[in-house]
């Protein structure tokens, strides 16, 4: 079953649909769903899906081949293999049939390692021929860095043909919880900070098994996909893997500063600083700044806070990670019972956070928001924090918001607090407030809310639509 995805599917129609030629390139990390995506899109229509493997040039064009001669082209009764890259490209103007052809190459990086000169064929063939035929190519990517260092980069041989490109993200939380329909909203959510929007992920779990058997059976057991997966991912991506588990270990448990990092993980501060570009290249984590930070603020590589964005990640590194020992032994059990479970709320109250700035943005695309903010994050000072600050384009209308993802009522105590935290300058036109809970509100605070600009939000009511 193919789920979500409608926004690229909908960018990829509208592009098959131009008259013109259309070169699209597609990149993400591994797992994101690139390839479902791509293939989704292709249904009913004249296509040639070819996924590239890591083997020397002569083979991969051999395979190539053999793809291209498959479609019914006059070539395939007088050769059994192109003689060179150009031919075989260009026989994509052959493929009977008057609709748009698509093609489809996979793993496309795979093909230029093998080969550099490919970006300079296909960028020839593109000027030449490929831009005004009914022709649609789709060059699709996992390595990230190399997409956009030597494919996507100024300095070579494609840069600025693509007619589209597409960096794909992990599904969003209202797609993300489609995997699980039967579970409650509160497992819902759980699901999500455990496992985040990566489709692969998702399907692992059965939502007619109780959420504690799925987190034991698919991701604390040994031999299970999820169990490895992390370490499968970094030895794809990145050298060195011992010292990037040490790192995302450190963010993962709570050292977000680039000083508490480096006193946890004792590595040179200037290798540090490139160990975290890296990790951040490759979406597993960001650096956030403040909503109040300005960009004199945001240069100083001592300021802005780590996290891990990627859910999976942080859980693995949170719960895994430290406990590989006795979950290779085969205690799944224990370590759920005793070390998962204890923290588990605690542990999804981050994650409830973007979850309730998704919610938000939802509103906003509707245009019901009592008005169209533009900028949404979070903010801190040395004392405080406040979990959701958004705002229009003219910095004049605010909503503060705070989320508590905890067992208890979101009390008239955690209301004012919210309202004492930031103080904004009296010229600023309006102030929404907007309380987020898992467990609802006490009374009181509904009362209040009733007869102020207080916006009170319970989890059921972020799943209703």
């Amino acid at each position: 079953m193919f789920v979500g995805r409608k926004e690229e599917l909908n960018f990829l129609e509208e592009k098959y649909r131009d008259r013109n030629g259309q070169m699209i390139v597609i990149y993400g990390r591994r797992r994101v769903g690139k390839t479902e995506t791509i293939k989704k899109f292709c249904e009913g229509k004249k296509h040639i899906f070819y996924t590239c493997v890591e083997c020397p040039d002569e083979q991969q064009l051999k395979n190539f081949s053999s793809r291209m001669l498959q479609t019914g082209i006059p070539a395939a009764n007088y050769i059994k293999s192109f003689s060179d890259w150009e031919q075989a490209f260009r026989s994509i103007l052959e493929v009977p049939g008057d609709e748009k052809k698509v093609l489809v190459i996979d793993e496309f990086p795979y093909m230029v390692r093998a080969n550099s000169s490919i970006p300079s064929i296909l960028q020839k063939l593109w000027d030449e021929a490929l831009k005004n035929a009914n022709i649609m190519v789709i060059l699709c990517g996992s390595a990230m860095s190399f997409m956009e260092k030597e494919i996507l980069a100024e300095k070579n041989p494609l840069y600025g043909r693509a007619t589209g490109i597409l960096k794909m993200k992990e599904m969003d939380f209202y797609e993300a919880v489609q995997f699980v329909p039967n579970y409650s909203v509160e497992d819902k959510v759980i699901t999500y900070a455990i496992l985040g929007g990566i489709p692969h992920y998702l399907k692992q779990f059965d939502d007619s098994l109780p959420l504690a058997e799925n987190i034991q059976k698919h991701i604390l057991t040994r031999g299970s996909i999820l169990y490895s997966e992390v370490e499968f991912l970094l030895r794809q991506e990145l050298r060195e893997t011992g010292i990037y588990n040490v790192i995302i270990e450190a963010i993962a448990l709570g050292n977000t500063k680039l000083n508490d990092i480096y006193q946890k993980t004792q590595i040179e501060k200037t290798k540090l600083s490139v160990y975290l570009k890296n990790l951040m290249d490759l979406g597993i984590i960001c650096r956030e700044f403040s909503m109040e930070d300005k960009i004199k603020e945001q240069a100083n590589v001592q300021r802005g806070l780590y996290r891990v964005t990627d859910n999976f990640f942080r859980f693995w590194y949170a719960f895994v990670f430290p406990n590989i020992s006795e979950l290779e032994s085969g205690d799944a059990k224990g370590i759920y019972k005793y070390v998962v479970e204890p923290e588990l709320n605690n542990y999804t109250s981050y994650a409830f956070e973007d979850v309730c700035k998704q919610y938000l943005r939802m509103k906003n695309r509707k245009e019901e928001l009592p008005f169209y903010l533009t900028k949404i994050g979070r903010w801190w000072n040395k004392t405080d924090e406040l979990d959701i600050v958004a705002m229009d384009n003219s910095k004049q209308n605010y909503i503060l918001g705070e989320c508590k993802y905890k067992n208890s009522l979101f009390a008239m105590s955690d209301l004012k607090r919210m309202q004492e935290k930031l103080t904004l300058p009296k010229e600023h036109r309006k102030i929404y407030y907007w309380a987020f809970s898992k467990s609802g509100f006490t009374e009181d605070v509904r009362e209040y809310a009733s007869l102020n600009d207080v916006k009170l939000v319970v989890l059921e009511e972020m799943l209703e639509k």
